[in-house]
């Protein structure tokens, strides 16, 4: 289930501040991915709501 887009327009990456990208569609678990450059990590997305904690977010390979 994709996050709403007024919801998508004002999360940020913790880290960065970039934006983040909803990669709920293409991927085996739904997750948010910053657009930063330098920092590129991917918040899960545990039943509809973003975990937008360091802690939790992965690298992407």
């Amino acid at each position: 289930m994709p996050l709403e887009a007024g919801l998508l327009e004002i999360l940020a990456c913790p880290v960065c501040h970039a934006p983040l990208r909803d990669r709920s569609a293409d991927a085996d678990a739904p997750e948010l991915i910053c657009t930063g450059q330098d920092c590129g990590l991917a918040y899960p997305v545990r039943d509809g709501i973003p975990v937008l904690l360091v802690d939790e977010a992965r690298r992407p390979a």
